[in-house]
């Protein structure tokens, strides 16, 4: 087949973000398929450009075997008007310059916005190709739910009108969420059409070291997004306590990047939180080599009721991959940390329960932390294998094609 995969934030891995596609594209050009990627040349975890130079408005690029469509969009910070613009420009943009890639058998979408997946589907259309869709995030009640907007908001109505389009018009849906498939048949998406596509680890990437890393400190890693919808104050507020409780043997460390950050670093340093580093954003080809000094790991989801669906966090099965305990903040029903005991499980946002999981888990012996981590990465391993993703994906594409 030849694939298209329209994903604004794709990235390959020497920069520091998600790979999903990347690795699922890589697999695909394993099987013979023809695989390109459409994503922007503006990066969104650093915000910066890091393709084109000058006027240019596009370029391919190939990594490893997967080709790469860059396309020009404006420059923005942070969660502003101006990255309304540049998701605008994204999605005209792949309907303008998408005629240079000739015409593919099946294109999917991807929804970390609606705006692409909706240009993803306008072009399917015009080439009378299948199109599948894939929900990365619940639109618009995401917003609703992490309070940026209100039910009532003429943006929410839009974007209403918009989700029930692609659901309603869609060949096949994709979802990340293991509990949203009744949310979306609820709302235009064809029954029996839906199929589960967790984020997965390609696990030759991910060698964990025996026992525990060798140190004075005991070292608690979070990895990932600086984002509203993190929760990484309640992080900061755990890391404050396990510090006035005297415990300098812990160390937080944060890697990543993202609109958030700034404020958090100047909040650590005005509430004097001595016990937690910030470390910056690292490339998906060298995180694994931080991740494996971690002694454990933390992370917490926000405490709102999106997550009823499931989630698909790329950087919790990352974190189980290195064969570490994680302290997760976690009401959601499909749960890895709980379900196989890889680390402890805590109220989401609650700092207190956070702080004394973490310091549970550095009185904990060698063997019993260990035993935690080998846990989930079995578990890993048994079920969120990238190869094994990638196949189940090549199917529902293989699907969408024999109906259209």
């Amino acid at each position: 087949m030849k694939i298209w995969m329209v994903n604004q934030y794709a990235i390959p891995p020497e920069q520091a973000g998600i790979t999903r596609h990347f690795s699922f594209a890589k697999a695909l050009v394993e099987k013979g398929h023809d695989v390109t990627i459409i994503a922007s040349s503006f990066d969104h975890v650093t915000q910066r450009e890091t393709r084109l130079q000058g006027r240019a408005l596009w370029k391919f690029e190939m990594t490893d075997g997967v080709r790469f469509f860059w396309l020009r969009t404006p420059p923005y910070k942070g969660n502003s008007k101006a990255r309304m613009v540049n998701m605008a420009v994204f999605a005209w943009r792949v309907l303008r310059e998408t005629h240079r890639l000739g015409k593919p058998d099946v294109i999917l979408g991807s929804s970390p916005h609606l705006f692409g997946a909706l240009a993803a589907r306008w072009r399917a259309y015009s080439l009378r190709v299948p199109f599948v869709l894939e929900i990365r995030d619940l639109w618009p009640q995401s917003l609703i739910d992490l309070g940026n907007v209100s039910e009532g908001h003429p943006l929410v109505h839009a974007l209403r009108v918009v989700e029930r389009h692609l659901y309603s018009t869609a060949d096949q849906i994709v979802t990340l969420l293991p509990g949203a498939v009744n949310y979306i048949e609820q709302r235009g998406g064809k029954k029996g059409r839906v199929t589960w596509v967790s984020n997965g680890v390609s696990l030759d990437d991910v060698l964990p070291s025996e026992g525990v890393v060798e140190g004075k400190s005991f070292r608690v890693v979070y990895a990932g997004t600086h984002g509203l919808a993190n929760g990484l104050d309640s992080i900061l507020d755990a890391a404050k306590i396990v510090c006035e409780r005297e415990q300098r043997d812990v160390e937080f460390v944060f890697y990543g990047d993202g609109p958030e950050r700034r404020r958090l670093e100047a909040r650590a340093s005005s509430e004097n939180i001595t016990n937690l580093t910030f470390m910056g954003p690292v490339s998906k080809n060298c995180i694994y080599e931080e991740l494996v000094k971690a002694d454990a790991f933390i992370v917490t989801m926000r405490n709102i009721n999106l997550y009823q669906h499931g989630i698909s966090f790329n950087k919790l099965y990352d974190y189980l991959a290195c064969a570490r305990p994680v302290v997760f903040g976690s009401n959601t029903p499909n749960n890895p940390v709980a379900d196989v005991l890889a680390g402890i499980t805590v109220e989401p946002e609650n700092a207190v329960q956070m702080a004394e999981g973490v310091m549970a888990l550095a009185k904990a012996t060698p063997q019993e932390r260990a035993e935690m981590g080998w846990r989930g990465r079995r578990f890993v391993e048994e079920n969120y294998s990238l190869i094994a993703l990638a196949a189940r994906l090549e199917q529902v594409l293989q699907t969408a094609t024999r109906r259209s």
